[in-house]
C-alpha cells in the first residue's frame, strides 16, 4: 500500500491509500544455466517457467522436466526470484539464445519471428473446435470476474483458457501479458493437457504476434482478445490455421482468421 495524493480538476485534493501491483524479476535457469530474466508478478512461478520453456520451444511438455526448485537470489536479498529446472534430455538443455523480457514485451526481432514459424510441434489447422458467438461474448465478463488482483490494483493483464462450451478452466494474472499466457500454458503442461486441442485462450488486452505464437506452441487453435490484433499476429494465425478474434466486446467481435470455428448461434 502507498499513500497517494488524489487531485480533482476542480482543485480538490485527497490523501488516500492505494494498492499497487507487485513487479519483481524472475530468473529462469535450465540445468544451471540462466536462460531468461522476466519482470513478473510473483505467484504461479513454476507455471510461468514451464510455460516459458514450452512456448520458446525448449521443451515439449512437463515430462521433459526432471525437477524444479525455487532458489534464493543473493543479489536480491535472498528473495525467491530464481526458478531452476533440470531437464531429462540432454539435447534439450541449452536453448539457442538467452532472453530478457520486460513486463511490456517478450520476444522480438526477425530471427525470433522466423524461428517460431516452423518451431511448433503441433499442427492446429485441422482442429475441430467450434465455439458459438454467445459463448465467446460471455468470456470477457467471466475473465474480469476472476481477476481478483486486478480488481484491487487495476494494473494487471490476464489470460484465460476456455473450452468449446465457453467454460473457463484456468485464469492467470500478471503485470506482463506474455507472462499471463505462459502461466496458463505452464499450468496446462503440468496437468498433461498439451496439446490443447479443442481449447481457446483469451487475452485481456491486445493480440500481439508474441501471444499468437505462444498459443500455437501449445497447440491452441483459437486466440481471442478484448482489444486489437497486430498485422503480424493475423498473418501468423492465417498461415498456421488458427482462429484469431479481436475486439471481443459486448455482443460483437471481429474474426480475422479461422472464421470456420465460429459455430452457429444456439438460438
Amino acid at each position: 500500500m502507498r499513500r497517494v495524493l488524489q487531485v480533482h480538476t476542480d482543485g480538490r485534493t485527497t490523501w488516500r491509500s492505494d494498492e499497487l501491483t507487485t513487479e519483481e524479476p524472475l530468473e529462469i535457469r535450465v540445468n544451471g544455466r540462466a536462460v531468461s530474466v522476466t519482470m513478473r508478478t510473483p505467484g504461479a512461478d513454476f507455471d510461468l517457467a514451464v510455460g516459458f520453456l514450452v512456448t520458446e520451444g525448449v521443451i515439449d511438455g512437463a515430462d521433459d522436466i526432471v525437477s524444479m526448485r525455487m532458489c534464493p537470489n543473493a543479489d536480491a536479498g535472498d528473495a525467491l526470484n530464481v526458478v531452476e529446472a533440470t531437464l531429462r534430455d540432454a539435447t534439450l538443455q541449452t536453448p539457442l539464445r538467452a532472453f530478457y523480457t520486460t513486463s511490456s514485451c517478450g520476444i522480438c526481432g526477425k530471427a525470433s519471428i522466423d524461428a517460431v514459424r516452423t518451431a511448433s510441434p503441433y499442427d492446429v489447422r485441422d482442429d475441430p473446435l467450434r465455439v458459438t458467438p454467445e459463448a465467446l461474448a460471455a468470456l470477457p465478463r467471466r475473465l474480469r470476474d476472476s481477476q481478483h488482483v486486478f480488481a484491487r490494483t487495476g494494473g494487471l493483464h490476464a489470460a484465460a483458457l476456455f473450452d468449446a462450451a465457453g467454460e473457463i478452466l484456468c485464469v492467470r494474472e500478471d503485470v506482463g501479458r506474455h507472462n499471463a499466457f505462459d502461466k496458463v500454458i505452464g499450468w496446462a503442461a503440468t496437468q498433461r493437457r498439451l496439446p490443447l486441442r479443442l481449447h481457446g485462450i483469451l487475452a485481456s488486452g491486445r493480440a500481439s504476434f508474441e501471444l499468437t505464437q505462444k498459443a500455437l506452441m501449445a497447440g491452441i487453435p483459437m486466440i481471442a482478445a478484448v482489444s486489437a490484433p497486430s498485422q503480424l499476429a493475423v498473418d501468423l494465425a492465417r498461415e498456421s490455421g488458427m482462429t484469431l478474434i479481436g475486439f471481443l466486446r459486448g455482443e460483437q467481435m471481429n474474426v480475422y482468421a479461422g472464421h470456420e470455428r465460429i459455430a452457429e448461434p444456439s438460438i
